[in-house]
C-alpha cells in the first residue's frame, strides 16, 4: 500500500477514510496502525461502556511510540460532524471563558476515527458528562518506586481491598499497562473533593500502618522501594488511562482488568503484562473483569 493511500470504510453507517495503515507504530513489535485499529475494533464491546459520555483526552503518536507525541483535549477542527463533542468548563477554573470542546467517548465510529489519528492512548476523568465534578468512580493509582514493581503494587492493592469493602464498595483492579496497578470502585452521591479526601485518608492510613511499603506523598525522595498511592487522580480536572486502552510502550501493552486471584498470585514483574492480542483472548474467555465499575443504566 502506498504511504498516502486512503481506504474508505463504513462503521455503523459512518464513512471513514483510513490512512497509512501499514505505518509501524510499535517498531520493536512491528505493530502497525492497521493492527491498532483492528485491536480497538475487536475490544470495542467492552471498552466503549467504560468511556461512554466521558470527556476524552487522547494521546497521539503520529510517528509511533518512539516519536514525538502530544495530548489532545480540544476536539480537532477537522473532525467529522458526527463526532460527539461537548464544550465543558475546565474543572476548578473560575473563568467562564476557560472551556474545552472535548470529544465524548462511547460510539464505535468515533473510536475508530481516533485510532486512525494514531490516538494510541485514551484517558478519561472519573465523571461522565454532564456531571462535571460528580464522579461515579473512585480511583487509586499505585505507582512503584524502583526497585519495587507491580508485585509490591499487588501487595498494596490487597491491603486496600478490605478497607474499601468495609465502606460498602466493590473494588476492581487493572494494570496501568506500564509498571503499576490501579484500583477503581463505583461510587455515587459524592463530589470530586469528597472522593479525593477519602482516597487521601485511606492512603495515609496505609502509609502509617505500612511505612516500609507505602507512601502517600508525591515527593520523589520518599518513593524508592515503596508504592505511591496516588489519590490525587480523583481531582475533577485529572484523567487516568481508560480500561482496555493501549499504552505507548515498546510493546502494544494494554491497561488490563485483572482478577483478584491474579493480583494475589502475582510474584514477578512480568506476571501482569498483557498485550493487545492477550487482552482480546482474555475478554473472549472471561468477559469484562471491570464490569462492576460501570454505573447502573440510566
Amino acid at each position: 500500500m502506498s504511504p498516502d493511500r486512503k481506504v474508505s470504510v463504513q462503521v455503523e453507517g459512518r464513512t471513514l477514510a483510513l490512512s497509512n495503515l501499514d505505518k509501524v507504530l510499535y517498531p520493536e513489535a512491528g505493530f502497525t496502525k492497521a493492527q491498532v485499529i483492528d485491536y480497538y475494533l475487536r475490544i470495542a464491546p467492552v471498552l466503549l461502556p467504560h468511556i461512554e459520555s466521558r470527556a476524552l483526552t487522547i494521546k497521539r503518536y503520529p510517528e509511533g511510540v518512539t516519536g514525538e507525541f502530544f495530548y489532545q483535549k480540544n476536539a480537532p477542527a477537522h473532525r467529522p460532524d458526527w463526532v460527539p463533542t461537548a464544550r465543558i468548563p475546565s474543572p476548578g477554573s473560575t473563568k467562564s471563558r476557560d472551556t474545552i470542546e472535548y470529544i465524548l467517548g462511547g460510539d464505535l465510529p468515533t473510536l475508530i476515527w481516533a485510532a486512525n489519528l494514531a490516538a494510541l492512548e485514551l484517558h478519561t476523568p472519573m465523571w461522565r458528562y454532564p456531571g462535571v465534578g460528580k464522579p461515579d468512580l473512585l480511583v487509586f493509582d499505585l505507582d512503584p518506586g524502583e526497585p519495587a514493581t507491580v508485585v509490591e503494587c499487588c501487595e498494596v492493592a490487597l491491603l486496600l481491598r478490605p478497607l474499601l469493602e468495609g465502606l460498602g464498595l466493590e473494588p476492581a483492579a487493572k494494570t496501568s499497562g506500564g509498571k503499576g496497578l490501579q484500583l477503581y470502585a463505583a461510587v455515587s452521591g459524592m463530589s470530586s473533593q469528597q472522593t479525593s479526601d477519602l482516597a487521601k485518608q485511606l492512603a495515609e492510613q496505609l502509609e502509617s500502618a505500612h511505612p516500609a511499603l507505602v507512601v502517600s506523598k508525591m515527593t520523589r525522595a520518599l518513593r524508592p522501594r515503596k508504592v505511591l498511592i496516588d489519590w490525587s487522580q480523583n481531582n475533577a480536572a485529572k484523567t487516568t488511562v481508560a480500561p482496555y486502552s493501549l499504552r505507548a510502550r515498546s510493546q502494544p501493552t494494554v491497561s488490563t482488568p485483572v482478577s483478584w486471584e491474579e493480583v494475589g498470585r502475582c510474584a514477578h514483574a512480568g506476571d501482569l503484562v498483557f498485550t493487545a492480542d492477550d487482552v482480546v483472548e482474555r475478554v473472549a474467555e472471561s468477559g469484562d473483569l471491570f464490569a462492576n465499575t460501570l454505573p447502573a443504566p440510566r
